[in-house]
């Protein structure tokens, strides 16, 4: 199964600060939900910071429609 890295973008000062928050509640609502995932976490980037949650290509639509991460990719490689 094809693992799905779903990607949330923040800018600004506190972008690195909301992004962590922001994987917290990834993590609870993937628990919440029994949605099985990969990875959690977040990332600074150069321009911008990111949260993002691994899950199964099963579980897209779900979490998709439910959280509207700004972007998303194929996570081969990443777990």
């Amino acid at each position: 199964m094809k693992k799905i890295r779903l990607i949330w973008d923040f800018f600004g000062d506190d972008a690195l600060e909301t992004a962590k928050h922001h994987a917290i509640h990834l993590e609870e609502f993937s628990k919440k939900h029994q949605i099985p995932y990969y990875g959690c976490g977040s990332n600074q980037m150069e321009s911008h910071s990111e949260a993002y949650l691994i899950v199964d290509q099963e579980n897209l639509i779900t979490v998709r429609d439910a959280l509207m991460p700004k972007r998303g990719e194929y996570a081969d490689g990443e777990v």
